[in-house]
């Protein structure tokens, strides 16, 4: 099954989110009936506006936890708090979402024979003892602490989805997202670029957890939809795949770049690392290169300038 130029249906789980509503209007200018599923627990519908004004674009107000009454030949699995400040919020929700989500898509995907795009995480990684971190690293993560809700959850629908590829034949597909940062973010995500970024442009001070020396990879939003396009095109697959930047960059870098970007210099507040806050973070994208011809194409800089622009917007636009 190829994602060709007839018209087909396409669920996008989470279609609200940040990185849902990107790619839901990817595959609207690639010709796709394409239905949108979010409990808006964390989305925002002002992410849909375009796509809402698409008659080719549906959208329903659900929870990936039930089960699923759309027919689709593809669902993409975008649906659960992402930002540590929204998984954190109500960790219940949180690990059900991945969990019980994952076991309502293997239902589907046996009943209907449908192929799944999961977007799980590179958190399942956890804060790594292998760098740059490959697909066969099993990870060190703590199963008790304040983010094991994310952690945890993303790791059991993963068990959840292999299983279901290898006991029932069922065609899932594992994307272990390394960080994702670009227009439409959420203001107070507790995200790194998006907190430096509103900092900057309020003229506060940025702030930087621990010493700044630990590290990132960041991708923007287009390149990581493009991998998630090619995830779904090609006719085999190896689950997991790790998509994200292979270059890395310190919270100190990024800072500076920020502030380039904005033309301006704020003072640089520092602040206590939060727990099992990983020091080093970046992904071995070989697998993914050579399965789906994934390569970057938008530079740290550039997507940086573009966020900015659309925060400074979106921020101008909610001001009396």
């Amino acid at each position: 099954m190829g994602l060709g130029s007839a018209r087909r249906t396409v669920l996008v789980t989470g279609a609200a989110g940040f990185l849902g509503s990107h790619l839901v209007d990817r595959l609207l200018a690639d010709g796709f009936e394409v239905v949108g599923l979010d409990n808006l627990m964390t989305g925002d519908l002002t992410n849909l506006a375009a796509a809402a004004r698409d008659p080719h674009f549906h959208l329903e107000i659900g929870d990936v936890r039930e089960t699923l009454h759309v027919y689709a030949e593809i669902i993409f699995n975008m649906a659960c708090p992402a930002s540590p400040v929204h998984y954190q919020a109500d960790p219940y929700a949180t690990l059900t979402s991945s969990m019980l989500g994952a076991l309502r898509l293997a239902e589907h995907a046996r009943q209907r024979r449908c192929r799944i795009v999961h977007a799980s995480t590179s958190e399942v990684y956890g804060d790594p003892l292998v760098h740059p971190q490959t697909e066969d690293y099993w990870g060190h993560v703590n199963p008790i602490g304040e983010r094991s809700c994310y952690d945890e959850g993303k790791r059991v629908a993963e068990t959840i989805l292999m299983d279901a590829r290898r006991h029932d034949k069922a065609d899932t597909r594992i994307i272990r997202i390394f960080n994702t940062y670009g227009p439409r973010m959420a203001f107070h995500d507790g995200r790194v670029v998006s907190n430096f970024i509103i900092q900057s442009i309020q003229n506060e001070p940025i702030t930087i957890y621990g010493d700044g020396s630990q590290s990132r990879s960041f991708c923007y939003v287009d390149d990581l939809i493009e991998g998630f396009i090619r995830t779904a095109r090609a006719d085999t697959f190896d689950s997991p795949v790790n998509l994200g930047n292979p270059d890395e960059f310190t919270m100190l870098e990024l800072a500076e770049m920020v502030m380039e970007v904005a033309g301006r210099r704020v003072e640089l507040v520092k602040k206590p690392l939060p727990p099992d806050d990983p020091k080093r973070r970046r992904p071995d994208i070989t697998k993914a290169k050579k399965l789906l011809g994934f390569e970057l194409t938008v530079p740290l800089k550039v997507g940086v300038a573009r966020t900015y622009e659309d925060f400074k917007q979106r921020i101008a636009a909610s001001t009396p």
